[in-house]
């Protein structure tokens, strides 16, 4: 065999070696350690039942607010109504709200980072300005 026939078959093994390694889960280059965790089928089942129930009493406290939101200031035309304090104290109530009732669907909130809680909240502030405006139409 000469040479560069034994360098492409080196090349085509190395690639070929490459490529089944790129299937294992990722390491970090400093510690060789996986950069996430792989997760079994009931551990995917359980965040994926976890993740319906956060978007669903999330948005019943949203439509709640927004019903309680029309009894109380009706359309809302007073001149003098700040905007942002109502979606403030909208924000601030269903917050604390969800501290409460996520425990009772069994949602580890001590978990929570800053992106489940303003994905909550986002949720409550819509789902609560939407059920407004429509209350209003």
């Amino acid at each position: 065999m000469s040479k560069s026939s034994k360098r492409k078959q080196s090349e085509a093994l190395s690639r070929k070696e490459s490529a089944d390694n790129s299937q294992e889960a990722p390491v970090s280059s400093d510690s060789g350690k996986p950069r996430f965790k792989v997760r079994t089928p009931e551990e995917r089942k359980k965040a994926h039942v976890e993740g319906i129930i956060k978007t669903a009493v999330a948005s019943v406290i949203g439509v709640i607010a927004g019903f309680l939101t029309y009894l109380q200031l009706g359309v809302g035309d007073d001149p003098t109504l700040k905007w942002y304090a109502i979606m403030v104290i909208v924000a601030a109530l269903s917050y604390y709200a969800m501290r409460l009732v996520f425990p009772l669907f069994k949602v580890r909130t001590k978990e929570f980072g800053f992106k489940d809680w303003f994905y909550v909240e986002f949720i409550v502030i819509d789902f609560w300005l939407v059920t407004w405006a429509l209350l209003l139409n």
